[in-house]
């Protein structure tokens, strides 16, 4: 719904968008209303990503927490893994080559050993995962594991490559 308002800079008529919760709240069910309930009842500003997502986990009754990483993040993984077992977690962890995929049987005319994004979310699944963390998978990889993941889904580290995208962004901003 749109509505037109004078703007108190100038003399002209502007459009002023008016959002109704209603408009909205039909996008959204049980599930995830849910999910943005805890989310907002455990938010804290003084904590990390990895508290966040033990203090969220915990206030959802999550008992089993699924890691997919990138074969890159394996040190890391484990010491996630070893955090959240200590925390009281069960954790079920899989890296991108899973089942080792040769990428030729899955697009003609690649060689290696694909990574295997589906694969891993489907490993988690049978592990009954409430919960899935994803570690570094490739741009694409990740697009088709949260779509493919039974559990929700948080990203707790995204692969940058090159390691400047805050720089690039904060030079378009000065």
């Amino acid at each position: 719904m749109v509505i037109f308002a004078n703007s108190e800079k100038s003399n002209k008529t502007q459009p002023a968008i008016i959002i109704r919760t209603m408009e909205f709240k039909h996008l959204y069910n049980n599930s995830d209303l849910f999910i943005l309930k805890i989310a907002e009842d455990t938010k804290n500003r003084s904590n990390n990503r990895i508290q966040e997502i033990i203090k969220y986990a915990k206030a959802a009754n999550i008992d089993k927490i699924g890691i997919a990483n990138c074969t890159t993040f394996t040190r890391e993984a484990k010491a996630l893994e070893s955090i959240l077992q200590q925390e009281g977690f069960s954790v079920a962890r899989v890296h991108c080559k899973h089942g080792r995929v040769p990428f030729n049987e899955l697009v003609d005319g690649y060689k290696g050993m694909s990574c295997n994004p589906a694969g891993q979310a489907k490993y988690l699944e049978e592990e009954n995962t409430q919960l899935n963390i994803a570690m570094g998978l490739c741009l694409g990889h990740d697009m088709i594991f949260n779509e493919k993941s039974a559990a929700p889904v948080t990203t707790l580290i995204v692969k940058e490559r090159s390691n400047n995208v805050l720089n690039i962004l904060n030079t378009i901003l000065k």
